[in-house]
């Protein structure tokens, strides 16, 4: 009896499972239908030129009169591995938790 009330219960965790993963794709399909560049119907005439695609922005990537920064968000600045090894071992050895402050510090 115990083994039914399992497979009963794994059956419409699955069946929830499943209509849930296909109501998300419809949700997706609809969603990158609305988004498209260009409609279906603009397809077919290639003479007008498509419209600008209206989409909410993040605000962080607004300047202060709402208008798109043109600006790269992330500069990454190239690090030589030696470079990139002193800033961790200063970063290493400016922690409090370092073995050679403690030792130093017991022998003083």
């Amino acid at each position: 009896m115990l083994h039914l009330i399992y497979i009963l219960a794994f059956t419409t965790i699955a069946f929830f499972a499943v209509s849930n993963l296909i109501r998300s794709l419809i949700a997706v399909s609809r969603d990158a239908q609305r988004y498209s560049p260009v409609s279906n119907n603009r397809s077919l005439d290639r003479t007008s030129s498509p419209k600008p695609l209206r989409t909410k922005l993040h605000p962080e990537l607004l300047d202060e009169q709402g208008k798109p920064i043109e600006e790269p968000l992330l500069v990454v600045r190239s690090l030589t591995v030696e470079d990139a090894r002193e800033q961790l071992d200063a970063i290493y050895n400016a922690s409090p938790s370092n073995p050679k402050n403690t030792e130093e510090n017991q022998e003083l």
